[in-house]
């Protein structure tokens, strides 16, 4: 006769299953971080401390965390212009990304870079990229590099559904099945590139179908469900490691902000957005681990006010950081020719 309690235990979200609770508890923590994050970006330009534009992320935590769940810091990861979340989802220190935002030499790229562009080579961020699609490329030239180099690392490269039409998406899975490259190409499709929907700019149905024409395995999961892209990306890491080649996983999510700062949404409406936060990723990670008896409610509280801390700290640190020295201000910028 069946186990009952090994019958409940398989019935437990992957999640729940193969993460230990403090692995779970340092997940939500990031999520929450990412929102913070954003929404002091937000409020930091709104009140005239930060300049330029920005693309926030908000509404899609559960994809940049639950990716990176599998990866440490010799595995590498690309990201977008949308990218705050895979930043801290890979382990950055959010006093040096707002020490970025706010141009300040203690900033990942010594204010250089801005929102679009940090990097943070040490924990394998190879670094955010302004172009749409810039990335996939980038993803495959560092999986190559681990396969010549036997490292053993796995290269996760998020893009978004705008960039699956970009000719450099195509070229870039071709080249990553042939050679059998340890890269998982991650689609945050968030429905709408810039202000064009996926309906009406891609032929196929489910981007990730469009794997069968390099012969890897595609893959479409609700990308604000924390343990559905774990389980994916977590299988497409570990044949990966295997030898066996790239996977595209298709993260269906939303972006509750409009493309960047200057977007009036005037392509989507009201009741779409509203929909869709209702569907908030980081309360649905929250009631997963209440209802599996991982955290308490008092514990999901105070991860929660640690985040808000943790934000309006390092937005302190960063207004108080010193700014580059002008006349270094084409250092690190341009290579030159060291004859």
């Amino acid at each position: 006769m069946p186990d009952p309690m090994e019958a409940t235990a398989q019935n437990r979200p992957y999640a729940i299953r193969h993460y230990t609770p403090a692995q779970l508890k340092e997940a939500l923590r990031k999520m929450f971080v990412i929102r913070k994050f954003e929404e002091g970006a937000e409020d930091s330009y709104a009140r005239g401390l930060i300049h330029g534009t920005m693309h926030l992320s908000i509404g899609q935590e559960a994809s940049a965390v639950g990716s990176c769940m599998a990866l440490d810091d010799n595995d590498k990861i690309t990201s977008t212009h949308r990218g705050h979340g895979h930043c801290v989802a890979k382990g950055a220190d959010i006093r040096r990304m707002f020490a970025e935002f706010f141009g300040k030499e203690s900033g990942y790229c010594k204010g250089r870079g801005g929102s679009m562009h940090i990097a943070d080579v040490a924990k394998g961020n190879l670094g955010a990229n302004g172009i749409v699609g810039g990335g996939l490329p980038i993803a495959v030239g560092a999986a190559l590099s681990a396969k010549h180099l036997a490292t053993g690392a796995v290269t996760v490269c998020f893009f978004g559904d705008g960039a699956n039409n970009e000719g450099a998406f195509h070229e870039s899975l071709n080249m990553a099945a042939i050679w059998k490259l340890p890269v998982v190409f991650v689609c945050e499709n968030n429905q709408y590139g810039m202000s064009t929907s996926t309906e009406r700019s891609t032929a196929v149905k489910r981007i990730a179908e469009r794997a069968a024409a390099y012969a890897m395995p595609g893959v479409t999961v609700d990308g604000n469900d924390f343990s559905s892209v774990v389980e994916a990306v977590d299988a497409a890491v570990a044949r990966a490691r295997a030898g066996n080649g790239p996977s595209l996983i298709e993260n269906v999510t939303y972006r509750w902000r409009g493309h960047s700062r200057s977007d009036r949404n005037r392509y989507r409406t009201k009741e779409e957005i509203r929909a869709w936060q209702e569907n908030d990723p980081i309360k649905r990670m929250a009631a997963m681990l209440l209802d599996h008896g991982v955290l308490s409610q008092d514990e999901i509280t105070a991860i929660e006010a640690e985040a808000d801390r943790a934000i309006t700290e390092a937005i302190a640190l960063a207004m108080d950081s010193p700014a580059p020295d002008i006349a270094a201000l084409l250092q690190d910028t341009y290579s030159r020719d060291p004859a």
